[in-house]
């Protein structure tokens, strides 16, 4: 039989990381959030109508597990398995489990248990000092609002087609979650998840608003753009920013300012609709090169909310994409161990949970170096947790912040401003020079 030939440049393949080595820090801190109270109702929940057997693959395990898998770059289920049966994983003993246990298990485990994880990790996440993480520039906007957030969906990576229902599929898709994340901590305050990759962003529209605390902003794509919900964020005394859609009809009936390169109005929105909004609008638009931007928002005040902060606030929205990228490619959930919906949402919330544990590291580190959090890079923190652990081996380091804070230059901790930065904030100087007089 002759034998098939491998094309392509074999120095080109995909190289398997080998597992980083255990972080005892990091691990104290994941024992803390996820007490063992976390697991005491496992028995409780109820699967089928049947109630959940003891077992080796309990509740506990599992999360020991999959967090593991995050948090270590593991790069499979069977090198964790490994890891387990040698050393063990965080709280849980050396154990020899099957593949195709622990296959099952992540199939069948209800992924509730670990929604309800999530949430009690944001109950028990400690409040950092949020004036110390916000740019000088925005302590007033910090000082207006509850809280400013920000939320956006992302469809999740394609799945392994080694189910039966999923060869025919060209590219299936694992699926969509929604986050909404704090503006300045980068702390999510939220996320959701559907199987369906499809979903419109408007499903989460009722979850957002609850989630949101009154006179909290929330700032959004043009996704969500809908007058019933506009109406609701004024009835409810919460605040909101986004774009204007192209073809949305208004009516000016004020105009607050303008410039040569912006003007700011308060605007009646859907002239041409049986439903238009109920309440007035704020209009800011904004020449930057040859093209006009307009952003929306119910503040109608501009004291509160000058014309510039608006666009600068729709801006960093882009942030949320930073934490997407975060997640997906620097923790690995660009990669799905499992094909199933329930393995994924499972994945997804473990991802989420060391990534609130991340961050809450990276609030540290920007508090200690006095830096704003957006500064900091998420990345190269994650990357040092090698050389930590390697310090703390020969006795060199004790405390992950301060090992981080004294080598923050060779570790390359903050990041250094672009060209291109500079070239925006300048042009956003001359843009809003005749506001500013």
């Amino acid at each position: 039989m002759k034998a098939k030939h491998r094309y392509g440049n074999p120095d080109l393949r995909r190289r398997v990381s080998v597992p980083a080595p255990s972080n005892e820090e990091l691990e104290a801190r994941l024992r803390d959030w996820l007490s063992p109270g976390t697991f005491a109702n496992l028995k409780t929940v109820r699967d089928k109508t049947r109630q959940l057997r003891e077992r080796v693959l309990t509740l506990p395990v599992m999360c020991a597990i999959v967090l593991s898998l995050v948090y270590r770059q593991i790069g499979g289920l069977s090198e964790v398995l490994r890891l387990l049966e040698q050393d063990g994983l965080l709280w849980v003993e050396a154990k020899r489990v099957t593949k195709q246990a622990l296959s099952e298990r992540l199939r069948t485990l209800p992924a509730a248990l670990f929604v309800q994880m999530w949430e009690q990790v944001l109950m028990r996440l400690p409040v950092s000092a949020n004036s110390a993480l916000v740019p000088q520039a925005w302590g007033q906007v910090q000082a207006s609002f509850t809280t400013v957030a920000m939320a956006d969906g992302s469809v999740l990576e394609a799945l392994a087609k080694k189910l039966e229902r999923l060869r025919n599929q060209k590219f299936p898709l694992g699926g969509k979650m929604m986050a909404l994340v704090d503006a300045w901590s980068l702390r999510p305050l939220g996320i959701w998840y559907t199987p369906d990759e499809h979903a419109n962003d408007k499903t989460w529209s009722q979850q957002l608003l609850e989630r949101l605390p009154v006179d909290g902003l929330l700032v959004f794509d043009l996704g969500f753009f809908s007058f019933v919900w506009f109406d609701t964020f004024t009835e409810t005394q919460k605040w909101f920013v986004t774009r204007l859609r192209q073809k949305s009809a208004y009516k000016v009936t004020r105009v607050l300012s303008q410039g040569n390169f912006y003007r700011d109005e308060l605007i009646e929105l859907g002239q041409y609709r049986s439903n238009p909004c109920t309440h007035p609008l704020r209009l800011v638009s904004v020449l930057w090169g040859k093209t006009w931007y307009t952003y929306l928002t119910n503040v109608l005040e501009p004291t509160r909310l000058s014309p510039q902060q608006v666009c600068d606030l729709y801006r960093r929205r882009w942030q949320i994409e930073d934490a997407f990228l975060l997640t997906k490619r620097l923790l690995g959930l660009s990669y799905l161990w499992v094909c199933g919906s329930n393995g994924v949402k499972i994945q997804l919330y473990s991802t989420w949970i060391f990534y609130v544990l991340l961050m809450d590291l990276c609030a540290q580190v920007a508090v200690a170096l006095r830096q704003p959090l957006e500064c900091i890079s998420v990345e190269m923190v994650f990357r040092s947790f090698y050389h930590f652990s390697r310090a703390r081996q020969q006795g060199r380091a004790t405390d992950l912040v301060t090992f981080l804070v004294t080598y923050a230059k060779s570790f390359g901790l903050v990041k250094s401003k672009r060209k291109r930065q500079r070239q925006i904030q300048a042009h956003s100087l001359d843009i809003w020079a005749d506001a500013l007089t």
